[in-house]
């Protein structure tokens, strides 16, 4: 793991990012202390995909049926307020 100074790192952080995206660690230091470690990140997971649930979700009958008053007046609160 290579070691480079802040100032260092400042001065030639295009070169370190290039050296980081190729797989190499580096550690920033200041006064021998390691404060910060750059390094490449992993490809980024894949947001939400299509039909991802299917098969997995059912609704039957009681979905389409009408909400009880009680509920259905709570819902109407929620909305005015």
């Amino acid at each position: 793991m290579q070691q480079v100074s802040v100032h260092e790192a400042e001065t030639q952080l295009s070169k370190l990012i290039e050296q980081a995206s190729q797989g190499d660690e580096i550690l920033i230091v200041e006064g021998g202390v390691p404060i910060a470690r750059l390094s490449a990140i992993g490809p980024s997971r894949v947001g939400r995909r299509f039909g991802a649930m299917a098969g997995r979700a059912r609704v039957d009958e009681r979905f389409f049926e009408p909400l009880p008053e009680d509920e259905l007046r709570a819902w109407e609160l929620k909305r005015c307020s």
